[in-house]
C-alpha cells in the first residue's frame, strides 16, 4: 500500500475552534477508513509562546517536534508548514488569511470566511495570484452525514425539493456575558448571522443551490429581519428566507438563528415532491437524519440513517484539504469558492435589511 499523503499544519489561535479542530486532526485516519492522507501539526501560534506550548500540551499531545509561536507571523514563515487553519474571530480572518496566503501557505479559514463578500473576492484573488489552495471551514459540508443526505437528495427518489427549513439556537446567557465576549462585541462580528447563521444556510446551499435542478443559480431572492439585542446592538433574532427560482428549482429555504435560546428538533426539514427528510439537532454536526417516502400525504415508508466515527466530526474537512492540496487543487468541489461567495453574499443583504453595520474600519475591504 501506497504511503498516504501528509500535510503538515500550521495552527493560527489557541481557543475552543482550535481545541477542537486540532483534536480531531490527530484522530488516526484509519479509523474512519481514510489510508490516503495523513495529517500532522507542526506549529501553533498564539499571542505567547506560554499559551501556544500550553495548546500543544493540552490538545496535541504534549509533542515537543510542535513548533511554538508567540505570534502568527511565526508560524506564517515556518518553513515546515504547509497549510494554515484560522480559527480567530471572524473580522481577523481578512488579515490573518491574507498574511498566509502572501507567505504562500494553503488556507483553511473558519466560518464565516470573512465580514463581508468584497473581502472574500480580495482573498480570492490573492489565492489565485500566489497559487495556493483556499476554502472556509464549513465542516459539516464534509460530513458522512451531509454527504449521505446530498446523494438522496440528487438521486431523484424523493422528486425535487420544494422547501427548507433550518434552525440553529444556543442559549449565550447573553446578560452573564462581558460585552466584549466575541457574541456581543460589534468589533468581533458579533450577533447570531455571522456566528451561527453559516450552518441553518449550509443546508440549503447543499439542498437548494447545488441541486442539479438549479443549475449553479443564485437565489433569486433574499428576505430577512432581525431584532438587536440593547446590550450592544448586535443581532439576537435572526430570520432570512432565500429564494431560489431562477432556473428549474423552484424553492425556499426558510433559516433562522438565535443566541437567546436553545435549539429544536429536527434541526433541519428539508420537504420534496415525494418525500421529507428531517436532520437532527445539533444541525453543524447531526448524528442522524430520517426519510419519509410519501404518496400523497400518506407516509408508505420510513428510514432513519445514524452515523458513528471516532472523533467529532472536524477531521473530514482536513482530508478534504490534504486531497486537493496533493492534487494541486486550488478549490474543494464539495465546498468551492462559489459557495462561499452565495454565503457571504446572503449574509451582506440580510445585515442591509436587518441595518446592522459593523463598526468603521472593521471591514477591511468593503
Amino acid at each position: 500500500m501506497p504511503k498516504p499523503f501528509v500535510l503538515r499544519w500550521g495552527i493560527i489561535s489557541t481557543g475552543r475552534i482550535a481545541n477542537c479542530f486540532v483534536t480531531d486532526l490527530l484522530v488516526d485516519p484509519e479509523t474512519r477508513n481514510v489510508t490516503d492522507v495523513a495529517h500532522e501539526v507542526t506549529a501553533v501560534g498564539s499571542r505567547s509562546v506560554q499559551s501556544a506550548e500550553n495548546f500543544i500540551a493540552e490538545y496535541a499531545k504534549g509533542d515537543k517536534s510542535i513548533k511554538a509561536y508567540g505570534s502568527y507571523a511565526g508560524v506564517f514563515a515556518d518553513p515546515n508548514v504547509d497549510a494554515v487553519y484560522i480559527a480567530t474571530p471572524h473580522t481577523l480572518h481578512y488579515e490573518n488569511a491574507l498574511d498566509a496566503i502572501n507567505a504562500k501557505k494553503h488556507v483553511l479559514c473558519e466560518k464565516p470566511v470573512t465580514s463581508n463578500t468584497a473581502e472574500l473576492r480580495s482573498l480570492l484573488a490573492a489565492a489565485k495570484e500566489h497559487g495556493v489552495f483556499f476554502m472556509e471551514a464549513l465542516w459539516t459540508r464534509f460530513q458522512p452525514l451531509a454527504l449521505e443526505v446530498k446523494k438522496i437528495s440528487e438521486s431523484g427518489v424523493l422528486g425535487v425539493p420544494l422547501a427548507l427549513q433550518a434552525d440553529l439556537s444556543v442559549d449565550c446567557h447573553l446578560h452573564s456575558l462581558p460585552k466584549t465576549h466575541r457574541i456581543l462585541d460589534p468589533a468581533l462580528g458579533g450577533g447570531a448571522l455571522l456566528d451561527l447563521g453559516p450552518y441553518p444556510l449550509i443546508w440549503a446551499i447543499l439542498a437548494l443551490y447545488e441541486h442539479p435542478a438549479n443549475q449553479g443559480a443564485s437565489p433569486s431572492n433574499v428576505s430577512a429581519t432581525m431584532l438587536k439585542t440593547p446590550l450592544t446592538g448586535v443581532d439576537r433574532n435572526t430570520s432570512f428566507t432565500v429564494t431560489f427560482a431562477e432556473r428549474e428549482l423552484a424553492a425556499q429555504a426558510i433559516l433562522s438563528c438565535n443566541i437567546n435560546m436553545t435549539s429544536c428538533q429536527p434541526g433541519v426539514i428539508i420537504r420534496y415532491e415525494q418525500g421529507t427528510i428531517t436532520i437532527a439537532a445539533p444541525i453543524y454536526c447531526p448524528k442522524s437524519f430520517t426519510v419519509q417516502y410519501l404518496e400523497g400525504s400518506k407516509v408508505t415508508k420510513e428510514e432513519t440513517r445514524r452515523f458513528e466515527y471516532v472523533g467529532n466530526g472536524w477531521h473530514f474537512q482536513a482530508d478534504e484539504v490534504a486531497r486537493c492540496v496533493r492534487d494541486g487543487k486550488s478549490e474543494s468541489s464539495l465546498w468551492g469558492h462559489d459557495k462561499s461567495l452565495v454565503e457571504m453574499n446572503i449574509f451582506d443583504e440580510v445585515r442591509r435589511q436587518g441595518n446592522y453595520k459593523l463598526p468603521p474600519g472593521v471591514e477591511k475591504v468593503v
